[in-house]
């Protein structure tokens, strides 16, 4: 473990970019690009959370990835069931918290469970946090969390950012210090738009698949030469 001196971000949001276009340009199936992303969100997760960061989250499957090819979403399922069920004993070992944010609006009833089941079993633990962001949209984050507060019979005037910030999901989850997108995209694509406020934002033209250690280390090291102000 290469733990760093200097102060580290207490959360990184990992948009985790560029399994198609890794496995399209080695001639293989978008599931295998899937697969060794998913492989390598797993390594670096845990890598992460050993430097001392307490919040890894990651972008693993968003509002938008119904419109992709049935067989492909099946292929997604399967790997995220596979983290939070077949690899849950090892996430258990490390002393990881599992967090799940997002809808369980057409999510299959037997990922659901599998969820509820990853984030009761791992509740305790407090190692570091691994929040996955499943059918998520940080659009439908923020219309949910309004919802649920006129739900309440709140009146406009009791209205605030910190009301808002209680009613997101996974509201114990802070706000990003610093978010990774890969595969060169500079965009946010609806990842965290609330909790984005002020983060430092790092774009990579590697693609996923491609990350390792070493680019913990250079994203961890680029975050400590930046100045953060808050407006300041």
């Amino acid at each position: 473990m290469n733990r760093l001196p200097s102060e580290l971000p207490t959360h990184i949001g990992f948009i985790v970019d560029g399994n198609r276009r890794w496995a399209k340009e080695r001639g293989l199936t978008s599931y295998r690009g899937h697969l060794e992303g998913y492989k390598v969100l797993k390594e670096l997760s845990l890598d992460v959370i050993e430097r001392g960061v307490k919040y890894v989250s990651a972008y693993v499957f968003s509002t938008e990835n119904w419109k992709r090819s049935n067989e492909e979403i099946g292929h997604l399922m399967s790997l995220v069931l596979r983290l939070v069920a077949k690899d849950l004993n090892q996430l258990q070992e490390k002393n990881i918290r599992v967090r799940i944010l997002g809808s369980r609006d057409n999510v299959p009833k037997n990922v659901q469970k599998a969820l509820d089941k990853a984030e009761a079993a791992t509740k305790d633990n407090s190692a570091g946090t691994l929040a996955l962001c499943f059918n998520y949209g940080g659009q439908a984050e923020i219309t949910d969390a309004v919802k649920a507060i006129v739900r309440t019979g709140a009146k406009a005037e009791d209205i605030t950012p910190e009301l808002i910030a209680d009613n997101l999901y996974g509201s114990d989850i802070p706000a990003c210090d610093l978010i990774v997108r890969t595969s060169g995209e500079q965009r946010l694509s609806n990842f965290m738009l609330w909790r984005a406020a002020y983060s430092e934002l790092l774009f990579m033209d590697k693609n996923w698949p491609d990350m390792t250690k070493q680019d913990v280390t250079d994203i961890l090291e680029e975050y400590q030469r930046r100045t953060r102000r808050f407006g300041k």
